[in-house]
């Protein structure tokens, strides 16, 4: 999973990209926020970190949330993931991942036993 500054910066990225159907550049983006096209660039490379200003600035530009740039959580049971891990199973293979779920939840109980 990429770090949070990969995720800022690849958003940021997108949204400058896809504006307006045809994007606009990098020194566009930089006038518009009163920053360099320098700063954009190390922005989407996550060589820089942008501050939350400078994300407010984005955000405001962009008509957006701030919360965009940020990764979504995805909730997820733990019965949506077995189900969504295992759906193209056969059934001897789905045995077999019920077997080494056995024998990992038994492992576990022994090791919070000691």
């Amino acid at each position: 999973m990429p770090d949070i500054y990969e995720q800022v910066g690849k958003q940021i990225r997108e949204l400058r990209t896809t504006l307006r159907g045809r994007g606009i550049s990098q020194e566009e983006l930089a006038q518009a926020v009163k920053t360099t096209a320098n700063t954009i660039s190390r922005w989407e490379t996550a060589t820089y970190k942008p501050s939350i200003s400078d994300l407010e600035r984005l955000a405001q530009f962009f008509g957006v949330s701030i919360t965009i740039f940020f990764p979504q959580a995805q909730p997820k049971s733990r019965a949506n993931a077995l189900l969504s891990a295992t759906a193209e199973l056969d059934d001897d293979d789905l045995e077999e991942v019920m077997l080494y779920a056995q024998f990992r939840k038994a492992r576990h109980r022994a090791r919070r036993r000691r």
